[in-house]
């Protein structure tokens, strides 16, 4: 359920005590004319509401009218009263106070939250990105409209991880999951339509924000880059590439099923900017295999001029302004990362 189910029940037999209570409040006055007070007249109201029987401040018996009125005032407001409170015990017993107490969680692990990625929409596509970034231990955080199929994907998963339960085309989703401190977005909701709003949404939030976007319909896709997406991603061609691939290099496509699917494999192709003023600035790449670092494994460089150099020697530097493409597990990345920020 949204949030505005969980409170509307709520809201509306609250709205309808109100309601009550302040007929009760001007009936009394306009009975009791000038001779009673509005304290007299809260007070007839909340006795006759709580139905506690006590002694009636404004005198009745030589007011028909009052007394139908009070009647009257008895069976709604008693009836608004008993709506009220049904609501109540069932937001208690359905376990939405455990659902706002899980939210409010979220929220503040995610206020605590920077350098991570939004995954927005956690359909098909989602729940692979999802099971990636786990893998390989990424910080991020899914934003998703529908609740129990967050809860499915956390069950399937067998882990609990951030999520803010909005529509990521509404700029208040985006600010809860912390756009202002993430790396970069995902935009993988099934409706193409849908990835182009939040892509706009995205980019007029954060315009230094790198965004990549699902985009099925290729007749649109140069839109969304127009309308702010870094990169677009059609899953019909992947696909096609991929099937093309299993016909023409089987071996080649099994290697890398094994290394993104097996569960005790973490080793991925990663890729990490050098910073200046940090220990990878002005080194070589044999200073960077000289650390040691457990699973590395350096396949390319990428020059500041943007010219790559693949299998490179222990001879060539690792310049300013350039990346490092190596497979690595996720604790090679974050040693490669450490080694790649200034002051570190």
């Amino acid at each position: 359920m949204t949030r505005i189910d969980i409170y509307r029940p709520l809201k509306r037999s609250g709205l309808l005590v109100a309601l009550a209570f302040l007929v009760g409040l001007v009936g009394y006055l306009v009975i009791g004319s000038r001779q009673y007070g509005w304290i007299d007249a809260l007070y007839m109201t909340v006795i006759t509401l709580t139905t506690v029987g006590y002694s009636e401040v404004i005198d009745l018996s030589g007011s028909p009218g009052g007394r139908l009125f009070t009647a009257a005032l008895l069976l709604g407001g008693v009836g608004a009263l008993l709506y009220f409170f049904s609501a109540v015990t069932a937001f208690f017993v359905e376990g939405h106070v455990q659902r706002l107490l899980w939210r409010r969680k979220m929220s503040k692990a995610i206020q605590h939250l920077s350098g991570h990625t939004i995954v927005c929409g956690g359909g098909h596509t989602g729940q692979h990105i999802v099971q990636e970034l786990l893998a390989t231990e990424r910080p991020f955080v899914l934003i998703d409209v529908d609740e129990s199929r967050v809860d499915a994907l956390m069950q399937r998963l067998g882990c609990e991880f951030l999520v803010v339960i909005g529509d990521a085309r509404d700029d208040d989703a985006l600010h809860a999951a912390g756009i202002e401190r993430a790396a970069g977005l995902v935009a993988s909701i099934s409706n193409d339509k849908d990835n182009l709003i939040v892509t706009v949404s995205a980019r007029l939030l954060r315009p230094d924000l790198r965004i990549v976007c699902r985009c099925i319909d290729e007749r649109i896709e140069e839109k969304i880059l127009k309308a702010g997406a870094d990169s677009v991603v059609s899953p019909n061609r992947i696909g096609g590439l991929r099937m093309i691939s299993e016909t023409v290099r089987p071996t080649a496509v099994s290697y890398l099923d094994i290394m993104l699917r097996d569960p005790d494999s973490k080793l991925r192709v990663e890729s990490t900017l050098v910073l200046p003023r940090s220990r990878l600035a002005d080194s070589t790449v044999g200073d960077l295999r000289g650390r040691e670092i457990g699973d590395l494994l350096i396949v390319a460089l990428r020059k500041p001029d943007e010219q790559w150099v693949f299998a490179p020697s222990d001879e060539h530097p690792l310049a300013a302004g350039g990346s490092v493409v190596y497979m690595g597990s996720a604790q090679a990345r974050e040693a490669v990362e450490g080694l790649a920020r200034p002051g570190d």
